[in-house]
């Protein structure tokens, strides 16, 4: 589950770098948003659960 969330971290980064130097494709902006707080909330899930391997 952790890996799913660090590259669901890492590409929405990545949306987040290229929605904003590009303005035709700003959607992508918006879809790095949703991402990084899926990946977030996830990731706080997993620590308030008490698991162990909170990797970073």
């Amino acid at each position: 589950m952790n890996t799913l969330l660090i590259i669901a971290g890492v590409v929405a980064i990545v949306l987040l770098l290229v929605g904003g130097f590009s303005s035709a494709v700003s959607w992508l902006l918006w879809v790095g948003v949703v991402l990084l707080i899926v990946a977030a909330i996830g990731w706080l899930l997993s620590f308030v659960s008490g698991r162990r391997s909170h990797g970073v």
